[in-house]
């Protein structure tokens, strides 16, 4: 599946010009020294991983001026040592692009490499619903972390505070009850927009249901406890979602594949050392690497 055509070139030349503006605020001056002969680049990957950045490396280069043959498409999954793509144009404009470039590829191919293992994992396990990641994104940079989730296999859930009402426990302690808080919510958002509520107990998720929420959020259960809390809920409101989130990490997501549980979060998709970190240049005219 092509997800390039989810992102708008307008939102990516936007990226693309604060990359650039962060790293190039005034001089180039190793840019100057090498002049603008035309050179190829090829980018190779040195160790097993899922392409994903496509759009974003592709806007880089397009910003500059220099073509990009694609040799594999995105989502692939590499064994290395192979050929990802060739870039043309005047040196000073690939080094130009070549940090900010490489940045954005390795983070996305290593977020899609950790994407992909999580999804092979729920299909291993015949489990029915979605691993997804969370709100706990690297500022700037959450549009492609996000994109990177898709390409790699699993949700990206909420994108931002306006694509969906999650009421935590702080919104809950401010406003005084979970009823209070999802009525009020209701009156924003209207029919359009789910409503989740972050529950610590069986009967705060019976409150949730009660008032009107989509999706109930079982938070920093144990396995055991959350699957039982799941059964219970599920057995009178057997509409609802269920969300298991908090304390889940890639080794501990399998014991809460379950029938009751319909989407399993968590941050370590995007926070946890997700880099493929030897995708790299290599100069056809040399044998040098430039990281």
């Amino acid at each position: 599946m092509e997800f390039k055509n989810l992102v708008s070139k307008v939102l990516v030349e936007s990226l693309v010009d604060q990359w650039i503006q962060e790293d190039i605020p005034n001089f180039d001056y190793g840019g100057f020294v090498v002049g603008e002969k035309v050179e190829t680049a090829v980018l190779l990957c040195k160790s097993e991983g899922v392409v994903a950045g496509v759009p974003f490396f592709q806007g880089i280069y397009d910003k500059l001026g220099c073509q990009v043959r694609w040799i594999v498409e995105e989502g692939t999954q590499l064994q290395p040592i192979a050929q990802v793509a060739e870039v043309e144009g005047p040196v000073n404009k690939i080094l130009m692009g070549e940090r900010i470039s490489l940045n954005c590829i390795c983070r996305a191919s290593g977020i899609a490499t950790r994407a992909r293992y999580l999804q092979n994992a729920a299909k291993s396990a015949g489990w029915h619903g979605e691993i997804a990641g969370t709100r706990k994104t690297t500022p700037g940079f959450r549009t492609v972390e996000k994109y990177s989730l898709l390409v790699g296999g699993i949700s990206t859930h909420r994108f931002n505070l306006s694509s969906m009402v999650m009421l935590k426990d702080n919104h809950i302690w401010s406003i005084g009850s979970i009823e209070t808080a999802v009525k009020r919510a209701r009156q924003a958002c209207g029919f359009s927009t789910k409503i989740e509520v972050e529950c610590r107990s069986l009967e705060e998720g019976r409150q949730a249901v009660q008032a009107g929420a989509d999706i109930v959020m079982f938070d920093n259960f144990e396995s055991d406890a959350l699957h039982r809390a799941a059964a219970a809920l599920k057995s009178q409101y057997p509409h609802v979602l269920i969300e298991a989130s908090g304390g889940i990490t890639v080794d501990s997501i399998h014991s809460y594949f379950g029938p009751h549980i319909d989407v399993i979060s968590l941050s370590s998709t995007i926070q946890v050392g997700n880099h493929l970190p030897t995708l790299m240049w290599d100069w056809n005219a040399s044998t040098k690497y430039l990281l």
